[in-house]
C-alpha cells in the first residue's frame, strides 16, 4: 500500500520487482509529462479500479474507527479486549449511520 508521504514514483519503483500491483492512479501532470517524451516514456503504469475503489474504503472505514480514542491509541493491553473495543466502535458508528435512521412519517402534520 502506498504512502501519502512518498511520491508515486519512487512507491512504484520500490515495488516494480514485486507481484504487488498499483492501486493510485496516475496524476493527469505526469500523464501528460509521459506523453510529451512519446516513446522514450516507457509504459504506463497498471491501475486496477476495482481495487482502488476497495482500498478507499477500508481506508475510509479504518479513519471512521480511529475517530474513537480507544481505538486510535491501543490503550487496551488485551486483544480480546481492543477487539471488543473496535466492536463496540463499529456498533456505534453503524447505528449513526443515516441508512439506519427511521423515514419521517408523511402521515404527521409537522405544521402544528
Amino acid at each position: 500500500m502506498a504512502n501519502a508521504a512518498v511520491g508515486p514514483q519512487r512507491t512504484r519503483r520500490d515495488h516494480s520487482g514485486t507481484s504487488s500491483k498499483t492501486t493510485t492512479p496516475e496524476k493527469s501532470d505526469q500523464q501528460k509529462a509521459r506523453a510529451a517524451k512519446g516513446s522514450a516514456s516507457g509504459r504506463p503504469p497498471t491501475f486496477d479500479t476495482a481495487a482502488y475503489k476497495q482500498r478507499n474504503t477500508a481506508e475510509r472505514a479504518i479513519n471512521k474507527l480511529k475517530t474513537f480514542r480507544a481505538v486510535a491509541t491501543r490503550t487496551d493491553k488485551r486483544e480480546y479486549v481492543f477487539q471488543g473495543t473496535i466492536d463496540v466502535a463499529s456498533i456505534k458508528i453503524w447505528l449513526r449511520h443515516p441508512v439506519n435512521q427511521d423515514p419521517p412519517d408523511p402521515l404527521v402534520d409537522r405544521r402544528r
